[in-house]
């Protein structure tokens, strides 16, 4: 879910994120309360959890913590939240290292789930033990992504990125290509670089001063995310140089650059919002919480003009887990809670509200879903899409480094290809800044 960009240099030398800890971890307490307080004490004989969030999740937009509040009187949820990833998990991962300043609750992305489920269990409560839990509510590759080699699963899965490609019907309209969805999405169906032969029309014709794509960074994190393996193997071996879907994934989206087809802009940077503002691109990859970024940073007279078709292949951005730290000061409840959070009904709601796709099948049936629009989308049914897109999804296998592999990729990597690079040099630059990381 949202932008998880960049992780975690190794946790004992990030002298920098020690010295930040608990700040980054309480972050900007934004609990809807009336004393702001996480510990587990509570005010007025109540039990505050803390939970540790990055980003905009939504529970609390979508009224869940009130909900329940009101279901449990005598619990106060705290929210903690800092906007980035990139400056959240460093100190998670170290006060995991060091088994302190835990909140109750501490969220997971994705691409950091596998490093945390094999390095850092033991200071996590095995989530499948607890009452209420039934690991068949989830979709398979959502509930073993946070689960251990033993058995052991150490966070509870909430949302999951399906991916889709969501697209402007007046500038596709302009640029005389189709507007309808299942006409858009059988241009390019079962093959990226038929994507890229459509960038190809809309630059023939395309509206003075817009690009096809928004980034090249979006566009080859679509590409691998439709990849069983990408850069690790089943093993746990790094293969992201010998692997050649990432070499093509690489250089069909250097194709693009060269070709103009993508702006160059590195994603969820001030600069790329204000070519969402100014309707600078026509089309972009799109898992549902991307709806939400569009909608934050888009111009109140875009909304309706976008759609959601069905992409090439079937893929997965994104998506958090829930964990409970063995240290917090309110484990049983926090278990609760979380069980609660995450539970097809909830899920469903979170959707409805902040476009945050379920990870649990059931919900695909739900009216929260198969009704659901979306203000960017008028009034496209864009549930189905998505539901379909999560089942097709591949079980892909997540390295520990997975987020320092694609940020090299993209942000030492395709954008040079935007700047008068070639595909070889891009590429150089690229391996030579992964590999310095990976040895760090």
């Amino acid at each position: 879910m949202r932008a998880r960009i960049r992780t975690a240099r190794k946790a004992m030398v990030v002298a920098a994120v020690a010295s930040l800890g608990a700040g980054l971890l309480a972050g900007c307490a934004d609990d809807g309360g009336s004393d702001g307080s996480s510990s587990g004490g509570g005010s007025g004989g109540k039990t505050t959890i803390s939970v540790g969030l990055f980003g905009t999740m939504g529970f609390k937009e979508a009224g869940l913590y009130a909900e329940y509040e009101k279901l449990n009187p005598k619990i106060k949820i705290a929210e903690n939240v800092v906007e980035r990833n990139e400056n959240y998990y460093p100190a998670l991962l170290n006060h995991l290292t060091t088994n302190s300043g835990l909140l109750d609750v501490q969220a997971v992305e994705v691409a950091n789930i596998a490093e945390v489920t094999a390095t850092q269990a033991d200071k996590l409560e095995d989530m499948s033990k607890v009452s209420g839990v039934d690991k068949s509510k989830w979709l398979p590759w959502k509930w073993e992504q946070a689960t251990t080699k033993d058995g052991k699963t150490i966070g509870l899965g909430t949302d999951v990125g399906p991916m889709a490609i969501c697209y402007r019907t007046d500038l596709f309209k302009q640029a005389g290509l189709p507007t309808d969805p299942a006409e858009v999405g059988k241009l390019w169906s079962g093959d990226w670089a038929k994507l890229v032969q459509v960038g190809e029309r809309y630059k023939s014709k395309a509206p003075k001063g817009t690009f096809f794509m928004d980034s090249p960074g979006g566009l080859i994190q679509a590409i691998l995310g439709s990849e069983e393996e990408k850069f690790y193997d089943s093993s746990g071996e790094v293969i992201y140089k010998t692997n050649p879907a990432v070499k093509a994934a690489f250089d069909l989206t250097a194709e693009a650059a060269k070709k103009g087809l993508v702006q160059s802009q590195t994603q969820f940077q001030p600069g790329w919002n204000s070519t969402i503002a100014n309707n600078k691109f026509a089309a972009i990859a799109c898992p549902p919480w991307m709806l939400g970024t569009i909608k934050g940073n888009a111009k109140p007279d875009a909304a309706g003009k976008w759609a959601v078709a069905v992409a090439p292949k079937g893929g997965n951005w994104g998506g958090t887990f829930l964990t409970v730290p063995k240290s917090g000061k309110n484990v049983k409840e926090a278990q609760k809670f979380v069980t609660w959070l995450t539970a097809p009904e909830q899920q469903a709601k979170l959707f409805k509200v902040q476009a945050s796709f379920p990870s649990a099948p059931s919900t695909y049936t739900m009216p929260e879903v198969t009704g659901a629009t979306n203000e960017m989308t008028g009034d496209q049914k864009i549930g189905p899409i998505f539901a379909e897109a999560a089942k097709a999804a591949p079980v892909q296998v997540i390295g520990p480094k997975d987020q320092i592999i694609m940020q090299g990729l993209t942000d030492n990597g395709v954008i040079l290809a935007t700047k008068g690079k070639s595909a070889k040099e891009a590429w150089d630059s690229a391996v030579k800044t992964i590999d310095n990381k990976l040895d760090q």
